[in-house]
């Protein structure tokens, strides 16, 4: 059996700053791959962008959800790993907290 038990791992340096991931803490969670893709999609803009493209042709008054909005949840959930859409209620209801 492999045992890992690396306590760092470099990155490649970033505009001379060293970019270091330690796995040192107590407390640890696979949720935070959210927090910062939230904070890249609002820096960059991207699903704005990809939500553009799309024309709603759907009647207004039999809309519950907005299609930016059924975008931007597959487009995460993907990313984060809820590949089946009944895995997105998970998603749904953590609402990105603490973020």
């Amino acid at each position: 059996m492999t045992e890992c038990n690396q306590s760092q791992f470099e990155f490649e340096v970033h505009f001379s700053r060293r970019v270091v991931a330690e796995f040192s803490g107590e407390r640890l969670t696979t949720e935070a791959g959210r927090c910062v893709l939230r904070a890249t999609d609002r820096k960059i803009g991207l699903l704005r962008r990809v939500v553009s493209c799309f024309t709603d042709a759907r009647d207004p008054q039999r809309v519950d959800h907005e299609l930016s909005e059924m975008l931007v949840q597959r487009v995460y959930g993907l990313a984060l790993g809820y590949e089946d859409l009944n895995d997105h209620e998970e998603l749904r209801t953590t609402r990105f907290l603490g973020c």
